[in-house]
């Protein structure tokens, strides 16, 4: 059975804020162009798989700003949650099952909606994996 932990209020937000963070820096990574800067296409299929890009305007600054800030945030994040006095409260031995079970915390409150029916928003498939872009 696993054991339970009585996570610091700021711990869980941190968490929470840390997957909103990393969720937002994806979304804007895939809706951006391949290439930070502005690159001809070009198709490859002298390797194991053809690879195909097509041109890239590259980021304008304002992306690449945002990008930068999504990303610090997310490092300060991630020291945040990583370092946090929580843990030196918890045996090496838990530390992996107490930071899984951290990572996964808000999972059952949004599983216990769908089921009753009270998920505000539509779960979505997780997206096959496309390989290296």
């Amino acid at each position: 059975m696993a054991a339970t932990y009585e996570f610091p209020s700021d711990l869980l937000a941190g968490q929470e804020e840390l997957h909103q963070v990393r969720a937002e820096l994806l979304a804007l990574l895939k809706r951006l162009p391949w290439s930070v800067e502005p690159l001809d296409g070009f198709s490859d299929d002298h390797g194991w798989r053809k690879v195909e890009r097509p041109a890239s305007p590259g980021w304008t600054p304002d992306e690449q700003a945002e990008v930068e800030k999504l990303r610090e945030r997310e490092r300060e994040l991630a020291v945040f949650v990583t370092c946090h006095r929580f843990w030196s409260e918890v045996t090496a031995a838990e530390k992996v099952e107490a930071r899984t079970t951290l990572k996964h915390v808000r999972e059952p409150e949004a599983a216990r909606e769908i089921e009753t029916g009270r998920a505000t928003e539509p779960v979505r498939e997780r997206e096959p994996d496309a390989g290296p872009s």
